[in-house]
């Protein structure tokens, strides 16, 4: 009789344990599929050649059979030449919580580029 209670607790640690690690997997699943997206928008800001980069755009990407919606937050630094451009991701369409931010500086073009 005092094994199979042994045997019980021991299971029933080794479900929780397991349940854990399955819920952080898809947790890191879902940061690194954000920051992708956040990473995609960034670049193509970048090849728009856009300055200043525009401020509060929002839109949505597809990525892993998911739709990722983002927005863009531009930050005027102290030096005129220099952006801070953050981008945060989530799955909420009313982009009320996100899962992940990035956030870059994008410099203004010079004359030769």
């Amino acid at each position: 009789m005092a094994a199979l209670v042994i045997f019980a607790l021991a299971g029933t640690a080794v479900m929780k344990s397991a349940a854990e690690h399955l819920s952080s997997v898809s947790q890191v699943e879902e940061v690194t599929f954000a920051t992708w997206v956040a990473n995609n928008r960034l670049n193509e800001m970048k090849l728009t050649g856009t300055w200043p980069p525009k401020n509060n755009q929002r839109g949505t990407m597809e990525m892993a059979d998911r739709t990722w919606y983002w927005q863009q937050t531009v930050t005027k630094t102290n030096d005129n030449d220099l952006r801070s451009v953050t981008v945060s991701v989530g799955e909420d369409e009313s982009y009320d919580s996100s899962v992940t931010s990035v956030t870059t500086f994008v410099a203004k073009p010079t004359a030769g580029n």
